[in-house]
């Protein structure tokens, strides 16, 4: 009988105590991870929390991460409560900061240039140090390059970098890109996906490519 990555563990290797599955140590239900997506951080991998900032409650926004995505470290994602009015001569909070300035105009939620959600979709790889800014959609199979700076939406499969991060590349082809998100090998139960890993791990992309299709018909 084979044994599987306890996907409920916090850290699921002894010997990489760096590693810990997210979805075990949050705490902040707004914060939503599928199983095996990791962070690897030897400072404190469990307090991931910690790097999704200005995540306030009233605000409601939510940060969801899909399954099996490597994440490094130092990424932070800023959320919404970072943004300031803009539509004023000023973006300074008065408002914000106490003293008689509290009775200062405050924005009610709409005025507010909130971004919505901050999504992660699956198999996604982020590399260390790299900020995602409020509302930004990655998609499946991205990779960010370490340092980057996200501010608009990564499409599936593409390789993004730099400040603000640009796609430099298309990770594979039209077919291939659309095999994978049809095989959707991150949403199979985990004894699939284990009879997939050859497969997945094959460095010939034409054969890959061959199997896939194989496999879905």
């Amino acid at each position: 009988m084979k044994i599987f990555p306890d996907k409920d563990k916090a850290f699921p290797n002894p010997a990489i105590p760096s590693l810990c599955y997210i979805k075990n140590v949050v705490k902040n239900p707004r914060i939503i991870v599928g199983d095996y997506t990791y962070y690897d951080d030897a400072d404190g991998a469990d307090r991931f929390e910690e790097h999704v900032t200005h995540f306030y409650d009233f605000i409601g926004d939510r940060l969801i991460i899909g399954n099996f995505c490597a994440i490094a470290k130092g990424v932070t994602f800023v959320m919404n409560g970072a943004n300031h009015r803009m539509d004023c001569a000023t973006t300074y909070p008065f408002y914000i900061v106490g003293g008689d300035w509290g009775g200062a105009i405050a924005p009610v939620m709409s005025e507010l240039p909130l971004k919505g959600d901050t999504v992660v979709g699956n198999d996604v790889w982020i590399g260390q140090n790299v900020t995602i800014m409020p509302g930004v959609h990655i998609g499946n199979g991205a990779i960010i390059g370490t340092n980057a700076t996200v501010a608009s939406d990564i499409p599936p499969f593409s390789v993004a970098v730099g400040n603000p991060a640009r796609v430099i590349r298309r990770r594979f082809d039209d077919e291939m890109i659309d095999l994978l998100e049809r095989l959707q090998w991150w949403n199979r139960p985990i004894e699939e996906v284990d009879c997939l890993i050859p497969i997945l791990s094959d460095p010939d992309l034409a054969a890959a490519k061959a199997a896939i299709r194989e496999y879905l018909q």
